[in-house]
C-alpha cells in the first residue's frame, strides 16, 4: 500500500492558499495516527468478543 499522506496534505493544501507545508503535513499525519489507532482498538475488541 503506497504512502496515503503526501496526497491527502497535496488536497489539504489546495483548498487554501494560508496553510504552511509543514502545518498540513503534521495535521494530516497526526489524523491519520488517530484513525489507525482507533481502528486498531475496534479490531482488537471485536477479536476479544469473537474469541469469548
Amino acid at each position: 500500500m503506497s504512502d496515503p499522506i503526501p496526497d491527502w496534505t497535496d488536497r489539504m493544501r489546495d483548498l487554501t492558499e494560508d496553510l504552511n507545508p509543514e502545518t498540513c503535513d503534521r495535521f494530516v499525519r497526526d489524523l491519520y495516527e488517530a484513525a489507525q489507532n482507533d481502528l486498531d482498538e475496534q479490531r482488537a475488541k471485536a477479536d476479544f468478543d469473537r474469541e469469548e
